[in-house]
């Protein structure tokens, strides 16, 4: 298999345990297990992959989540993947911690951009290519999100190869420099390799924690916490964006120059 489209197509089934005509045209890509038994359980369909790195499925509709890990080198391999169905649109549903004293614990951030922090999507573009993500796909998620009687906060967002920074001070000042209102592992590398292989794709981000002060770095009580409080809203919203975009969202046409 010495072909790009070859070996994705015979890669993106190993992952997932998903057969290729078993995707849909829009993916809602998660961390967490949860979220994909929660969607399995609201539409009655299968969970496949059970015994694979990513686990996943869809609904009727033709709307399938993926649960690809954490991380911006399983968020690469993701995106690379998907380039074997060309989706016509992504949308990851993550967790951040915020960076901002008016940022709180349970809001939303549709982040307008992301800084390339992590590393990994430097294989794919040059350091001065901007992570951007699709605006014609957040304007639509937006109009979901007050929908739902939610507001959100816009902006750049931090993505990190370094799980563990909360105890460096020096890293912290340098988050403060970057003026970003939140920090996660993925965003960028989802938005770079997305742009890589012409796939829109956007963010919705749900404030974890708040991890510049000591009170507020995340444990397994309070990430548990944000889980039962917010994560229905987070997936529902996810859910009905890429259910309608389809239909009443803006063609999506995507560029490479």
């Amino acid at each position: 298999m010495l072909e790009r489209l070859e070996i994705t197509r015979n890669w993106l089934p190993r992952y997932t345990g998903m057969p290729l005509s078993g995707f849909g045209e829009y993916i809602l890509l998660t961390n967490f297990r949860h979220y994909v038994v929660r969607f399995a359980e609201m539409f009655g369909c299968d969970i496949q992959g059970e015994d694979k790195p990513m686990q996943s499925a869809t609904n009727r509709s033709g709307l399938t989540i993926i649960n690809f890990g954490i991380g911006s080198a399983n968020a690469a391999t993701i995106m690379d993947l998907l380039s074997a169905i060309q989706p016509k649109g992504v949308l990851f549903l993550g967790k951040c911690g915020g960076l901002k004293k008016s940022i709180e614990i349970g809001h939303f951030i549709l982040p307008i951009a992301a800084i390339r922090g992590e590393g990994t999507s430097n294989d794919y573009y040059p350091a001065e290519v901007p992570a951007l993500p699709s605006f014609k796909l957040h304007k639509f998620v937006s109009e979901k999100i007050l929908e739902h009687g939610h507001d959100y906060r816009t902006g750049v967002v931090y993505s990190t190869n370094r799980r563990l920074w909360e105890h460096d001070s020096v890293f912290r000042e340098k988050l403060k420099k970057t003026t970003s209102i939140g920090i996660d592992m993925e965003t960028a590398t989802i938005f770079i390799v997305g742009h890589y292989n012409a796939i829109a794709r956007g963010a919705l981000l749900l404030i974890s924690d708040v991890p510049l002060t000591p009170e507020g770095v995340k444990t397994e009580e309070s990430d548990q916490q944000v889980t039962k409080l917010w994560a229905a809203s987070h997936l529902q919203i996810g859910i009905d964006a890429m259910t309608q975009i389809g239909e009443k969202g803006e063609k999506i046409k995507h560029f490479l120059y």
